[in-house]
């Protein structure tokens, strides 16, 4: 049999198998090559039935001509092994109705390359609420609280209990008109400031800047020594009386106080005893952390000055500046926040 004639078979048996309905299908034609088209140009060979054209041939629309084999059956395309990713034609499948409809041996392109994007590359976790995050962040640190402020510990001492059965003067000579006051906590009074300039002598403090220093004060550093005013903010309580024992209340040397004046809240330690009826009296040191003029002849302030001091809370040794403003702040948070 000729070429021509093959061709002509060929495109018949692909006839057969397409789709007959014309709405799913695009006409296309199958052009020969040149010799073959030479041929048919010269006319059929002696003895056959040839035609003189082409068969026109209807394909499913997929954009491109399915190839058909010699003896009519379509050709399916299959993945080949090579490394180019080419494919190779391969037996025709029979389809479930048993019309010779090709079923593909592999996915299509598409849907392999859809398939690989799926199964391949590395999976990001989704955090969870109960796990750490993907960037391997632990759990965030608990927020430090904001420092008690003047107004923190001025509304906590609005009112007055009086644990005293009597009240203060402010300076010799002056009507007695500050109680001692009490909580659960602490104890506190609202008074001026003088200053107390005694204890070891310094630049500031000695016999000639202050015609009533002592060099000695009621309670002494852990070496045995008088405390340095200049040095160590500490408060003076009055000493034991009728009218009040601090010692009753919790209070001793070392005791954690707060003292607060206009918006500034310095801690300090109890350092010292006054006169038994008078009340209002600090360091050099307390009164220059407040901003108050500490010059024991012309210093201090007249009013205005809250003393608040830490019922059994002690600083050891006694001299710890930095140990009396950690506790001091913990102390006075915990004021702030108790209702008692």
């Amino acid at each position: 049999m000729s070429r021509v004639q093959t061709l002509t078979v060929a495109v018949a048996g692909v006839a057969l198998l397409a789709p007959s309905a014309s709405s799913a299908a695009e006409s296309i034609h199958l052009r020969p090559s040149r010799t073959e088209a030479r041929r048919v140009t010269a006319g059929p060979a002696a003895g056959s039935g040839l035609p003189t054209a082409l068969a026109h041939v209807a394909v499913p629309h997929r954009g491109r001509v399915e190839p058909v084999a010699r003896d009519g059956a379509r050709e399916v395309l299959t993945r080949g092994a090579d490394p180019g990713g080419s494919v190779t034609p391969g037996p025709a499948t029979p389809g479930p109705d048993g019309s010779g409809s090709a079923i593909p041996d592999t996915a299509p392109p598409d849907a392999a390359a859809s398939d690989a994007t799926t199964t391949t590359g590395s999976a990001t976790p989704a955090p969870t609420e109960s796990g750490p995050s993907p960037s391997g962040s632990g759990p965030s640190a608990p927020a430090t609280p904001a420092p008690v402020t003047a107004a923190d510990l001025l509304a906590r001492v609005s009112g007055c209990t009086p644990v005293s059965k009597g009240r203060y003067r402010k300076d010799r000579g002056r009507a007695a008109t500050v109680p001692v006051c009490g909580t659960r906590e602490a104890v506190y009074w609202k008074a001026d400031m003088d200053i107390d300039c005694d204890g070891r002598p310094g630049r500031h403090c000695n016999a000639a800047t202050d015609p009533h220093f002592s060099s000695s004060t009621a309670f002494a550093q852990s070496d045995g020594r008088a405390l340095s005013s200049e040095k160590l903010p500490y408060v003076v309580v009055p000493a034991p009386s009728s009218l009040w024992d601090y010692r009753e209340h919790g209070v001793r040397g070392g005791s954690v106080a707060a003292v607060v004046y206009r918006d500034r809240v310095s801690y300090a330690v109890v350092g010292d005893t006054g006169p038994a009826d008078i009340i209002g009296e600090a360091s050099h040191a307390a009164a220059r952390s407040l901003g108050i003029d500490p010059d024991p002849r012309s210093g201090g302030t007249p009013s205005g000055v809250t003393y608040i001091v830490f019922k059994d809370s002690r600083v050891t040794p006694l001299e710890d500046r930095e140990a009396a403003e950690t506790q001091g702040e913990r102390l006075a948070r915990e004021f702030v926040d108790s209702s008692g």
